[in-house]
Parts: C-alpha cells; sequence; structure tokens
C-alpha cells in the first residue's frame, strides 16, 4: 500500500492500520521527515514492513521517483490511499489569490490523479501488470463534506478541489472496473488532525463540535477504519462510492 501524506493525521492513522493488518506500508511524506519515518518505526516495531519515501505528489517527476522506489522496494502495488492534502487560510473568494488556487489545485487534484495514474498501471489487469503487479488492486480518495457544503466565506477553493475528486473517484470506477481495481472515496466531517491549524484554526475542530450532529469532531483513526474497509474484500463490490463519515454533518 501506498499512503500520501502518510506522516501525520488521518495518512499517518491509515498507514499504521495497514501496517496492522499486514499491508507492506510507503508512508509518502513532502517535507517532515522526522513524522513520516516515526510512523515507519512503529509499524516496524509491530512486526511489519514499511517505508518512507519522500514526493512532493504535484510533482510529476517526484512520483514517478517515488513509485519507482516503491517498485523496487515492496513490490507490487495493491492498494493506494491518495491522502494528501492541503487547506487555507479562511478567506472570501475576492480576497483569494490565483497563486493559492494553483497550490490548492495542485496537491489536492492533480496530486491524485498523478498517484491514480501511476497505480492504474500498475495494478490493471488491462496492462499486464507493465509495472510488475497486474493483478488487481483498490484506491481509496480522500475528499471532504466540504465538496457538499461549499466552504462558503472559508474555502470555497478547497471545497471545489474535494469536489472535483468526488467526480474523478466516480470517473475512474467506472473507467476501470473491468481491469481488476476498485477506486472509492472517504468523505470526512470536522476531524481532530493538524490540518486546522496549517489553516490557522488549531482550534475549529472542538469549536465546530456543537453543529455537528453527533456533538463531537471525528478522530484520524475512524477515518482509517474506513479506508481499510474499501480497500478490504469485505468491500469487494463497492466501486465509484463516496462514504460520508461526518458524524451526520
Amino acid at each position: 500500500m501506498l499512503v500520501t501524506g502518510g506522516g501525520r493525521g488521518i495518512g499517518a492513522a491509515t498507514a499504521l492500520l495497514a501496517g496492522q493488518r499486514g499491508y507492506a506500508v510507503a508512508v509518502n511524506y513532502t517535507s517532515d521527515a522526522t513524522s513520516a519515518t516515526a510512523v515507519v518505526e512503529r509499524i516496524r516495531a509491530g512486526g511489519g514492513q514499511a517505508l518512507a519515501v519522500q514526493a512532493d505528489v504535484s510533482d510529476e517527476a517526484q512520483v514517478l521517483a517515488m513509485y519507482a522506489r516503491v517498485d523496487r522496494e515492496l513490490g507490487p502495488l495493491t492498494a493506494l490511499v491518495n491522502n494528501a492534502g492541503v487547506v487555507d487560510s479562511t478567506q472570501r473568494l475576492a480576497e483569494q489569490s490565483l497563486a493559492r488556487w494553483q497550490r490548492m489545485f495542485a496537491i489536492n487534484v492533480f496530486g491524485t490523479l498523478l498517484c491514480s495514474r501511476e497505480a492504474v498501471k500498475r495494478m490493471s489487469t488491462k496492462h499486464g501488470g507493465q509495472y510488475g503487479g497486474g493483478q488487481g488492486g483498490a484506491i481509496v480518495n480522500l475528499s471532504s463534506v466540504a465538496a457538499q457544503l461549499g466552504g462558503a466565506g472559508q474555502y470555497v477553493d478547497y471545497a471545489a478541489a474535494k469536489g472535483a475528486v468526488d467526480s474523478f473517484t466516480r470517473g475512474l470506477a467506472r473507467e476501470v472496473a473491468t481491469e481488476g481495481i476498485r477506486v472509492n472515496a472517504v468523505r470526512p466531517g470536522v476531524i481532530e488532525t493538524d490540518i486546522h491549524a496549517s489553516g490557522g484554526q488549531p482550534d475549529r475542530a472542538q469549536r465546530m463540535a456543537g453543529m455537528i450532529p453527533m456533538q463531537r469532531p471525528g478522530t484520524a483513526q475512524e477515518i482509517a477504519q474506513a479506508i481499510l474497509w474499501l480497500l478490504s474484500n469485505g468491500a469487494s463490490y463497492a466501486t465509484s462510492a463516496v462514504l460520508d463519515v461526518s458524524g451526520g454533518r
């Protein structure tokens, strides 16, 4: 399994749970090698196999180099979790810059497309495993309930990027459905992770608790459980699904 943005938050929880369930895990990171290495060490301490691999998912050359290393050191890919993503500070559209939008879509959308393209080349029974493998597999993309709610007054650009992820999930799922590949998405609600601090609102998850029907933010571990189910044989007839894990929000 390759987990992008696997050093922290939902990505780290997913990588750790995958290691416990027997996957050899490639933990991708962009710049925080310390966190990614800590996740790898925890997986290995539990008897699992893991590798930390650096790549900015919005950079095609870096993505290709990452996959080459995963091919070489972990073998054929059977699962991809497109978790790497960014949010930004709260701004109305009129205040936002083109540079902000370009970064938002480069990582959240183009990164998901790039990593999925390379995964399909390796998993697809049609491609015959040109990079090794070719035995099928599963992809889970990380969306957000913002794709449905729109992010008005805060981050309409982030919501739009996640809406693109939803559309891509459905389209790719149908494109590769006869090639042994299932493609689904998880749409988290407000989750207690570091992403809120990166957007300048470290207390956002707790502040929003009263707006959530279950009256609390979710945890990274709860999202990881949903991701691992969608990747498992227990979800063998699920493809093109977008699963809300949002406490009812």
